[in-house]
Protein backbone atom coordinates (compact mmCIF):
# COMPACT_ATOMS: atom_id res chain seq x y z
CA UNK A 1 0.00 0.00 0.00
CA UNK A 2 1.45 3.36 -1.05
CA UNK A 3 2.71 5.28 1.99
CA UNK A 4 1.77 8.81 0.94
CA UNK A 5 -0.90 11.28 1.98
CA UNK A 6 -3.22 11.92 -0.95
CA UNK A 7 -6.62 13.64 -1.00
CA UNK A 8 -8.80 13.09 -4.05
CA UNK A 9 -11.98 14.53 -2.50
CA UNK A 10 -12.87 16.84 0.31
CA UNK A 11 -13.57 15.14 3.64
CA UNK A 12 -16.11 13.67 3.78
CA UNK A 13 -16.24 12.54 0.18
CA UNK A 14 -19.43 11.42 -1.59
CA UNK A 15 -19.20 7.76 -0.54
CA UNK A 16 -18.42 8.74 3.03
CA UNK A 17 -21.44 11.06 3.12
CA UNK A 18 -23.68 8.19 2.03
CA UNK A 19 -22.29 6.00 4.79
CA UNK A 20 -22.77 8.80 7.32
CA UNK A 21 -26.46 8.89 6.43
CA UNK A 22 -26.70 5.14 6.96
CA UNK A 23 -24.82 5.44 10.25
CA UNK A 24 -27.13 8.14 11.56
CA UNK A 25 -30.15 5.97 10.75
CA UNK A 26 -29.03 2.90 12.71
CA UNK A 27 -26.10 3.66 15.05
CA UNK A 28 -26.77 5.11 18.50
CA UNK A 29 -25.96 8.82 18.84
CA UNK A 30 -23.72 8.12 21.85
CA UNK A 31 -21.28 6.27 19.58
CA UNK A 32 -19.80 9.33 17.93
CA UNK A 33 -16.98 9.27 15.39
CA UNK A 34 -14.07 11.66 15.00
CA UNK A 35 -12.90 11.41 11.38
CA UNK A 36 -15.44 12.47 8.74
CA UNK A 37 -14.89 9.36 6.63
CA UNK A 38 -14.81 5.54 6.62
CA UNK A 39 -11.74 3.32 6.36
CA UNK A 40 -11.37 0.51 3.84
CA UNK A 41 -7.64 -0.33 4.05
CA UNK A 42 -4.70 0.45 6.30
CA UNK A 43 -1.02 -0.40 6.41
CA UNK A 44 1.82 1.09 8.44
CA UNK A 45 1.29 4.87 8.59
CA UNK A 46 -1.57 5.22 6.08
CA UNK A 47 -5.33 4.63 6.22
CA UNK A 48 -7.29 4.70 2.95
CA UNK A 49 -10.94 5.72 2.98
CA UNK A 50 -13.95 4.75 0.86
CA UNK A 51 -13.35 7.65 -1.53
CA UNK A 52 -9.72 6.75 -2.16
CA UNK A 53 -8.22 9.37 0.14
CA UNK A 54 -5.02 8.31 1.89
CA UNK A 55 -4.67 9.70 5.43
CA UNK A 56 -1.63 9.85 7.68
CA UNK A 57 -2.39 7.83 10.80
CA UNK A 58 -1.14 9.46 14.01
CA UNK A 59 -3.64 7.55 16.16
CA UNK A 60 -3.10 3.81 15.53
CA UNK A 61 -6.67 3.13 16.65
CA UNK A 62 -5.81 4.81 19.98
CA UNK A 63 -2.51 2.96 20.45
CA UNK A 64 -3.90 -0.40 19.29
CA UNK A 65 -2.28 -1.07 15.91
CA UNK A 66 1.27 -0.46 17.09
CA UNK A 67 2.60 -3.10 14.68
CA UNK A 68 0.51 -1.62 11.86
CA UNK A 69 -3.10 -2.30 10.98
CA UNK A 70 -2.26 -5.27 8.73
CA UNK A 71 1.02 -6.64 10.06
CA UNK A 72 1.90 -9.79 8.06
CA UNK A 73 2.55 -12.04 11.06
CA UNK A 74 -0.74 -10.97 12.67
CA UNK A 75 -2.68 -11.51 9.45
CA UNK A 76 -1.11 -14.93 8.89
CA UNK A 77 -1.70 -16.04 12.49
CA UNK A 78 -5.34 -14.94 12.40
CA UNK A 79 -6.01 -16.63 9.06
CA UNK A 80 -4.50 -19.90 10.23
CA UNK A 81 -6.46 -19.90 13.48
CA UNK A 82 -9.77 -18.98 11.83
CA UNK A 83 -9.34 -21.98 9.53
CA UNK A 84 -8.93 -24.29 12.53
CA UNK A 85 -11.59 -22.97 14.91
CA UNK A 86 -12.86 -19.57 16.02
CA UNK A 87 -14.04 -20.37 19.54
CA UNK A 88 -14.51 -23.08 22.11
CA UNK A 89 -14.44 -20.97 25.32
CA UNK A 90 -11.22 -21.57 27.22
CA UNK A 91 -13.19 -22.41 30.36
CA UNK A 92 -14.91 -25.28 28.51
CA UNK A 93 -12.38 -26.70 26.08
CA UNK A 94 -8.99 -25.00 26.52
CA UNK A 95 -6.40 -24.50 23.77
CA UNK A 96 -2.69 -23.85 23.52
CA UNK A 97 -2.89 -20.25 22.29
CA UNK A 98 -4.20 -18.97 25.62
CA UNK A 99 -1.38 -20.72 27.48
CA UNK A 100 1.21 -19.43 25.01
CA UNK A 101 0.07 -15.83 25.50
CA UNK A 102 0.24 -16.25 29.28
CA UNK A 103 3.77 -17.65 28.91
CA UNK A 104 4.86 -14.62 26.86
CA UNK A 105 3.35 -12.24 29.41
CA UNK A 106 5.19 -14.05 32.21
CA UNK A 107 8.40 -13.60 30.23
CA UNK A 108 7.92 -9.93 29.35
CA UNK A 109 6.13 -8.17 32.21
CA UNK A 110 8.19 -6.56 35.00
CA UNK A 111 6.50 -8.55 37.77
CA UNK A 112 8.67 -10.25 40.41
CA UNK A 113 8.58 -13.96 41.17
CA UNK A 114 6.25 -16.58 39.68
CA UNK A 115 3.68 -14.94 37.41
CA UNK A 116 0.15 -15.81 36.37
CA UNK A 117 -2.21 -14.24 33.82
CA UNK A 118 -5.92 -14.20 33.04
CA UNK A 119 -7.16 -13.08 29.62
CA UNK A 120 -10.19 -10.96 28.82
CA UNK A 121 -11.57 -8.85 25.96
CA UNK A 122 -11.06 -5.17 26.74
CA UNK A 123 -9.03 -2.85 28.90
CA UNK A 124 -12.01 -2.07 31.09
CA UNK A 125 -12.56 -5.78 31.71
CA UNK A 126 -8.91 -6.16 32.68
CA UNK A 127 -9.16 -3.31 35.19
CA UNK A 128 -12.40 -4.64 36.69
CA UNK A 129 -10.84 -8.07 37.15
CA UNK A 130 -7.62 -6.65 38.60
CA UNK A 131 -9.72 -4.93 41.27
CA UNK A 132 -11.63 -8.18 41.94
CA UNK A 133 -8.34 -10.04 42.35
CA UNK A 134 -6.88 -7.40 44.66
CA UNK A 135 -9.98 -7.42 46.84
CA UNK A 136 -9.95 -11.20 47.03
CA UNK A 137 -6.27 -11.27 47.96
CA UNK A 138 -6.34 -8.54 50.62
CA UNK A 139 -9.82 -9.04 52.02
CA UNK A 140 -10.24 -5.26 51.79
CA UNK A 141 -12.63 -3.21 49.66
CA UNK A 142 -11.41 0.33 48.95
CA UNK A 143 -9.60 1.24 45.72
CA UNK A 144 -7.71 4.48 45.09
CA UNK A 145 -7.15 6.11 41.71
CA UNK A 146 -5.54 9.43 40.81
CA UNK A 147 -6.53 12.79 39.41
CA UNK A 148 -6.55 12.79 35.59
CA UNK A 149 -6.95 8.99 35.50
CA UNK A 150 -8.71 7.06 32.76
CA UNK A 151 -9.48 3.38 33.32
CA UNK A 152 -12.55 2.60 31.19
CA UNK A 153 -16.26 3.04 30.59
CA UNK A 154 -17.93 0.26 32.61
CA UNK A 155 -19.57 1.07 35.93
CA UNK A 156 -16.50 0.38 38.08
CA UNK A 157 -13.97 1.76 35.61
CA UNK A 158 -16.03 4.92 35.12
CA UNK A 159 -15.83 5.34 38.87
CA UNK A 160 -12.04 5.08 38.66
CA UNK A 161 -11.91 7.51 35.72
CA UNK A 162 -11.53 11.16 36.68
CA UNK A 163 -12.98 13.07 33.72
CA UNK A 164 -16.72 13.64 33.72
CA UNK A 165 -17.50 14.64 30.12
CA UNK A 166 -17.91 12.54 28.06
CA UNK A 167 -17.11 9.46 30.14
CA UNK A 168 -19.22 9.82 33.29
CA UNK A 169 -21.72 12.60 32.69
CA UNK A 170 -25.31 11.43 33.40
CA UNK A 171 -24.27 7.79 33.89
CA UNK A 172 -24.22 7.57 37.69
CA UNK A 173 -24.55 6.39 40.37
CA UNK A 174 -21.04 5.03 40.43
CA UNK A 175 -19.38 2.13 42.21
CA UNK A 176 -18.78 2.56 45.95
CA UNK A 177 -15.47 2.36 47.79
CA UNK A 178 -13.57 4.19 45.03
CA UNK A 179 -11.44 7.14 46.13
CA UNK A 180 -9.36 9.73 44.28
CA UNK A 181 -6.08 11.32 45.35
CA UNK A 182 -3.78 13.85 43.66
CA UNK A 183 -1.07 12.45 41.45
CA UNK A 184 1.93 14.08 39.78
CA UNK A 185 1.47 16.62 36.98
CA UNK A 186 4.87 18.35 36.78
CA UNK A 187 3.85 21.06 34.31
CA UNK A 188 0.99 22.23 36.51
CA UNK A 189 1.81 21.30 40.11
CA UNK A 190 5.56 22.08 39.89
CA UNK A 191 6.29 19.37 42.48
CA UNK A 192 9.21 16.97 42.57
CA UNK A 193 8.27 13.29 42.54
CA UNK A 194 8.82 12.61 46.27
CA UNK A 195 6.83 15.76 47.18
CA UNK A 196 3.89 14.73 45.01
CA UNK A 197 4.05 11.19 46.41
CA UNK A 198 4.04 12.47 50.00
CA UNK A 199 0.92 14.52 49.22
CA UNK A 200 -0.84 11.49 47.75
CA UNK A 201 0.22 9.18 50.58
CA UNK A 202 -1.06 11.62 53.19
CA UNK A 203 -4.51 11.46 51.61
CA UNK A 204 -4.35 7.67 51.26
CA UNK A 205 -3.65 7.39 54.96
CA UNK A 206 -5.99 10.05 56.29
CA UNK A 207 -8.98 9.80 53.94
CA UNK A 208 -9.04 6.03 53.32
CA UNK A 209 -6.64 4.24 55.65
CA UNK A 210 -4.28 1.48 54.58
CA UNK A 211 -6.28 -1.03 56.63
CA UNK A 212 -9.24 -0.43 54.29
CA UNK A 213 -7.37 -0.13 51.00
CA UNK A 214 -7.22 -3.14 48.67
CA UNK A 215 -5.46 -1.50 45.74
CA UNK A 216 -3.95 1.63 44.25
CA UNK A 217 -4.20 1.83 40.46
CA UNK A 218 -2.31 4.19 38.18
CA UNK A 219 -1.20 4.53 34.58
CA UNK A 220 2.60 4.94 34.46
CA UNK A 221 1.88 7.64 31.88
CA UNK A 222 -1.65 8.96 32.21
CA UNK A 223 -3.24 8.66 28.80
CA UNK A 224 -6.63 10.29 28.36
CA UNK A 225 -5.76 12.66 31.20
CA UNK A 226 -3.16 14.33 28.99
CA UNK A 227 -0.13 12.02 28.51
CA UNK A 228 1.11 13.10 31.91
CA UNK A 229 4.48 11.62 32.87
CA UNK A 230 4.80 11.61 36.68
CA UNK A 231 7.87 13.34 38.09
CA UNK A 232 10.82 11.04 38.73
CA UNK A 233 10.49 9.24 42.03
CA UNK A 234 6.71 9.52 42.31
CA UNK A 235 5.85 5.98 41.22
CA UNK A 236 8.58 4.22 43.24
CA UNK A 237 7.44 6.01 46.40
CA UNK A 238 3.81 4.99 45.85
CA UNK A 239 4.79 1.38 45.11
CA UNK A 240 6.98 1.25 48.22
CA UNK A 241 4.15 2.57 50.40
CA UNK A 242 1.81 -0.06 48.96
CA UNK A 243 4.30 -2.84 49.73
CA UNK A 244 4.71 -1.66 53.30
CA UNK A 245 0.95 -1.50 53.87
CA UNK A 246 -0.41 -4.67 52.24
CA UNK A 247 -1.94 -2.71 49.38
CA UNK A 248 -1.85 -4.12 45.85
CA UNK A 249 -0.31 -1.76 43.30
CA UNK A 250 -1.94 -2.10 39.87
CA UNK A 251 -0.10 -0.60 36.89
CA UNK A 252 -2.61 0.18 34.14
CA UNK A 253 -0.41 -0.34 31.07
CA UNK A 254 -3.31 -0.60 28.67
CA UNK A 255 -2.14 2.36 26.57
CA UNK A 256 1.56 2.31 27.49
CA UNK A 257 2.28 -1.38 26.99
CA UNK A 258 3.94 -3.38 24.23
CA UNK A 259 6.79 -1.09 23.13
CA UNK A 260 4.63 2.01 22.81
CA UNK A 261 6.92 4.05 25.08
CA UNK A 262 10.20 2.57 23.86
CA UNK A 263 10.24 -0.24 26.43
CA UNK A 264 7.99 -3.29 26.56
CA UNK A 265 6.26 -1.59 29.51
CA UNK A 266 6.46 1.96 30.81
CA UNK A 267 6.90 0.70 34.38
CA UNK A 268 10.45 -0.23 33.38
CA UNK A 269 11.50 3.42 33.17
CA UNK A 270 11.14 3.87 36.93
CA UNK A 271 12.24 0.28 37.63
CA UNK A 272 9.04 -0.46 39.51
CA UNK A 273 7.66 -3.99 39.83
CA UNK A 274 3.86 -3.76 39.98
CA UNK A 275 1.87 -6.42 41.78
CA UNK A 276 -0.60 -6.54 38.90
CA UNK A 277 -0.40 -5.15 35.35
CA UNK A 278 -3.40 -4.63 33.09
CA UNK A 279 -2.80 -4.73 29.35
CA UNK A 280 -4.89 -4.45 26.19
CA UNK A 281 -4.70 -2.14 23.12
CA UNK A 282 -1.30 -2.99 21.59
CA UNK A 283 -1.32 -6.60 22.76
CA UNK A 284 -2.91 -8.20 19.69
CA UNK A 285 -2.43 -6.02 16.62
CA UNK A 286 -6.05 -4.84 16.55
CA UNK A 287 -7.88 -7.96 17.75
CA UNK A 288 -9.85 -7.65 21.03
CA UNK A 289 -7.77 -9.04 23.86
CA UNK A 290 -6.70 -7.92 27.32
CA UNK A 291 -4.92 -9.41 30.29
CA UNK A 292 -4.29 -9.14 33.99
CA UNK A 293 -0.79 -10.34 34.81
CA UNK A 294 0.64 -10.44 38.30
CA UNK A 295 2.35 -12.15 41.18
CA UNK A 296 1.16 -15.74 41.42
CA UNK A 297 0.04 -15.56 45.05
CA UNK A 298 -2.17 -12.55 44.25
CA UNK A 299 -3.54 -13.88 40.96
CA UNK A 300 -4.36 -17.24 42.55
CA UNK A 301 -6.36 -15.61 45.37
CA UNK A 302 -9.53 -15.68 43.25
CA UNK A 303 -11.45 -18.96 43.66
CA UNK A 304 -11.80 -21.37 40.72
CA UNK A 305 -14.35 -20.07 38.18
CA UNK A 306 -14.21 -16.63 39.82
CA UNK A 307 -12.46 -15.23 36.74
CA UNK A 308 -13.36 -15.66 33.11
CA UNK A 309 -15.88 -14.74 30.46
CA UNK A 310 -17.28 -16.36 27.34
CA UNK A 311 -14.90 -14.70 24.90
CA UNK A 312 -11.95 -14.01 27.21
CA UNK A 313 -8.73 -15.11 25.53
CA UNK A 314 -10.50 -15.96 22.27
CA UNK A 315 -8.25 -18.24 20.16
CA UNK A 316 -8.17 -15.89 17.17
CA UNK A 317 -7.19 -12.96 19.38
CA UNK A 318 -4.52 -15.10 21.09
CA UNK A 319 -3.06 -16.01 17.72
CA UNK A 320 -2.96 -12.33 16.80
CA UNK A 321 -1.24 -11.50 20.08
CA UNK A 322 1.50 -14.04 19.49
CA UNK A 323 2.01 -12.66 15.97
CA UNK A 324 2.06 -9.11 17.29
CA UNK A 325 4.57 -9.81 20.06
CA UNK A 326 6.79 -11.67 17.61
CA UNK A 327 6.66 -8.68 15.26
CA UNK A 328 7.62 -6.26 18.04
CA UNK A 329 10.63 -8.37 18.97
CA UNK A 330 11.76 -9.29 15.46
CA UNK A 331 11.63 -5.71 14.15
CA UNK A 332 12.76 -4.09 17.41
CA UNK A 333 9.74 -1.80 17.48
CA UNK A 334 10.77 -0.50 20.90
CA UNK A 335 13.75 1.09 19.15
CA UNK A 336 11.38 2.34 16.45
CA UNK A 337 9.30 4.04 19.16
CA UNK A 338 12.40 5.83 20.43
CA UNK A 339 13.22 6.95 16.88
CA UNK A 340 9.69 8.34 16.58
CA UNK A 341 10.30 10.26 19.81
CA UNK A 342 13.59 11.69 18.55
CA UNK A 343 12.02 12.90 15.33
CA UNK A 344 8.78 14.22 16.80
CA UNK A 345 10.24 15.79 19.93
CA UNK A 346 12.86 17.66 17.92
CA UNK A 347 10.19 18.91 15.53
CA UNK A 348 7.92 20.04 18.38
CA UNK A 349 10.69 21.67 20.40
CA UNK A 350 11.73 23.77 17.41
CA UNK A 351 8.12 24.90 17.02
CA UNK A 352 7.88 25.70 20.73
CA UNK A 353 10.81 28.12 20.46
CA UNK A 354 8.69 30.46 18.34
CA UNK A 355 5.19 29.61 19.57
CA UNK A 356 4.60 30.07 23.32
CA UNK A 357 1.12 28.57 22.98
CA UNK A 358 2.90 25.20 23.10
CA UNK A 359 3.15 25.13 26.87
CA UNK A 360 4.54 21.65 27.42
CA UNK A 361 5.87 18.76 25.36
CA UNK A 362 5.87 15.40 27.11
CA UNK A 363 5.64 11.65 26.82
CA UNK A 364 7.92 8.76 25.99
CA UNK A 365 8.59 6.89 22.79
CA UNK A 366 5.67 6.96 20.39
CA UNK A 367 3.37 8.26 23.12
CA UNK A 368 3.97 12.01 22.88
CA UNK A 369 1.80 15.06 23.35
CA UNK A 370 1.90 18.82 23.52
CA UNK A 371 -0.29 21.02 25.67
CA UNK A 372 -1.77 24.22 24.22
CA UNK A 373 -2.22 27.14 26.58
CA UNK A 374 -2.70 30.86 26.88
CA UNK A 375 0.97 31.92 26.80
CA UNK A 376 0.47 34.63 29.43
CA UNK A 377 -1.48 32.64 32.03
CA UNK A 378 -0.80 28.98 31.10
CA UNK A 379 -4.57 28.50 31.19
CA UNK A 380 -5.64 25.51 29.05
CA UNK A 381 -6.84 26.47 25.56
CA UNK A 382 -9.33 23.78 24.60
CA UNK A 383 -10.86 25.80 21.76
CA UNK A 384 -7.50 26.25 20.05
CA UNK A 385 -6.74 22.55 20.48
CA UNK A 386 -10.03 21.47 18.93
CA UNK A 387 -9.55 23.87 16.01
CA UNK A 388 -6.03 22.61 15.29
CA UNK A 389 -7.07 18.95 15.39
CA UNK A 390 -10.08 19.61 13.14
CA UNK A 391 -7.97 21.47 10.59
CA UNK A 392 -5.39 18.68 10.56
CA UNK A 393 -8.08 16.08 9.95
CA UNK A 394 -9.48 18.05 7.03
CA UNK A 395 -5.96 18.09 5.58
CA UNK A 396 -5.71 14.30 5.81
CA UNK A 397 -3.95 13.75 9.13
CA UNK A 398 -5.65 11.73 11.85
CA UNK A 399 -4.94 13.74 15.01
CA UNK A 400 -6.30 13.03 18.48
CA UNK A 401 -6.88 15.33 21.42
CA UNK A 402 -6.94 14.44 25.11
CA UNK A 403 -6.46 15.93 28.56
CA UNK A 404 -8.69 16.69 31.50
CA UNK A 405 -8.98 20.23 30.15
CA UNK A 406 -9.25 19.21 26.48
CA UNK A 407 -6.10 21.11 25.52
CA UNK A 408 -3.63 18.38 24.58
CA UNK A 409 -2.84 17.00 21.13
CA UNK A 410 -1.51 13.46 21.39
CA UNK A 411 0.61 11.51 18.96
CA UNK A 412 0.16 7.73 18.81
CA UNK A 413 1.43 6.67 15.39
CA UNK A 414 1.96 3.04 14.45
CA UNK A 415 5.51 2.07 15.39
CA UNK A 416 6.02 1.16 11.73
CA UNK A 417 5.43 4.69 10.41
CA UNK A 418 8.21 6.18 8.29
CA UNK A 419 10.10 9.29 9.37
CA UNK A 420 8.88 11.07 6.25
CA UNK A 421 5.21 10.42 6.98
CA UNK A 422 5.68 11.34 10.62
CA UNK A 423 7.29 14.69 9.84
CA UNK A 424 4.71 15.42 7.16
CA UNK A 425 1.89 14.74 9.61
CA UNK A 426 3.52 16.90 12.27
CA UNK A 427 4.01 19.62 9.71
CA UNK A 428 0.32 19.61 8.89
CA UNK A 429 -0.61 19.86 12.58
CA UNK A 430 1.84 22.67 13.30
CA UNK A 431 0.75 24.51 10.15
CA UNK A 432 -2.82 24.28 11.43
CA UNK A 433 -1.60 25.70 14.75
CA UNK A 434 0.21 28.55 13.02
CA UNK A 435 -2.97 29.53 11.16
CA UNK A 436 -5.38 29.00 14.07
Amino acid sequence: MEQTRHLVTELPGPKARQLMERQQAVVARGVSTMMPTFAVRAHDGIIEDVDGNRLIDLAAGIAVTSVGASAPKVVEAVQQQVAEFTHTCFMVTPYEGYVAVAEKLAELTPVLGPVRSALFNSGAEAVENAVKIARSYTGKQAVAAFDHAYHGRTSLTMSLTAKSMPYKHSFGPFAPEVYRVPGSYPYRDQLEGPQAAARAIEQLETQIGAENLAAVIMEPIQGEGGFIVPAAGFLPAIVQWCRENDVVFIADEIQTGFARTGRWFASEYEEIAPDLITTAKGIAGGMPLSAVTGRAEIMDAAHPSGLGGTYGGNPVACAAALGSMETIAEHDLAAAALQIERVARGYLERAQETDPRIGDIRGRGAMLAFELVNPETRAPDAALTAAVAAAARQAGVIALTCGTYGNVIRLLPPLTISDDLLTEGLGVILDALAHA
